[in-house]
């Protein structure tokens, strides 16, 4: 594997002759580069100035925003044609660990990064729609659905009277979860291209993304 640069960011792309769906088994390390943007808040002290709640500040930052903003002209369609399923975790930031530019990829989120019905449902479209064909999945370490269980359905019956439609998706094994994740995008019979999907583990301590081998099944 290569690596390209593009207006300052590190790409990853296949040497000639080697198919994008090859699978390896290699760490791939992102350098984090300074933040482009001042954050809401800096310091505790700075919590502490002015009154509203916390959407009201982010009004006031778009207002910030959008006084410098220019339109980039670009089209839906992204431009590295590449689908992102990830965890909402809040210390991911998936376009500082990729190296990706505004435009680059389509961003699916959920609770974990697994592959529900609705995850399908948005790579059917990226697909189908907006010209996507590869597929990264990516989970890490010290996620909040190691420890849960279904049983968090059951507590919510149990609270508001209604069982939910949904499933928790909770999970004991990272490594586990990516394979199955892997193998639902794979199956599914409304995806056009499943030959480039591939899974990773980030590590929120160390910045480095771990692959995935979908073929190694659990030891028992």
């Amino acid at each position: 594997m290569c690596c390209l640069t593009y207006g300052g960011q590190d790409r990853f792309e296949s040497p000639p002759g080697e198919p994008s769906s090859h699978k390896r088994s290699n760490v791939i390390h992102m350098s984090t580069p300074q933040r482009r943007h001042q954050p809401l808040h800096q310091s505790p002290a700075d919590d502490l100035r002015g009154s509203g709640t916390v959407t009201d500040r982010l009004i006031e930052a778009n207002a910030r925003y959008a006084a410098e903003f220019n339109d980039p002209g670009m089209d839906a369609r992204p431009v590295l044609k590449v689908a992102v399923v990830a965890c909402m975790d809040a210390r991911i930031d998936l376009h500082e660990v990729l190296g990706l530019e505004l435009g680059d990829c389509h961003t699916i989120r959920n609770a974990g990064g697994v592959v529900t019905d609705d995850t399908i449902r948005s790579l059917t479209i990226s697909q189908r729609a907006l010209g996507t064909r590869a597929v990264v999945l990516i989970h890490h370490t010290g996620c909040g659905m190691l420890s849960l269980t279904e049983n968090f359905r059951h507590e919510l019956e149990l609270e508001v009277g209604q069982r939910p439609s949904w499933a928790v998706e909770a999970f004991p094994d990272l490594d586990q979860d990516v394979r199955q994740s892997m193998e639902r995008v794979r199956t599914s019979p409304f995806l056009l291209h499943t030959e480039d999907v591939r899974g990773f583990v980030f590590d929120v301590k160390t910045g480095l993304l771990r692959e995935i081998d979908p073929e190694i099944a659990p030891e028992p």
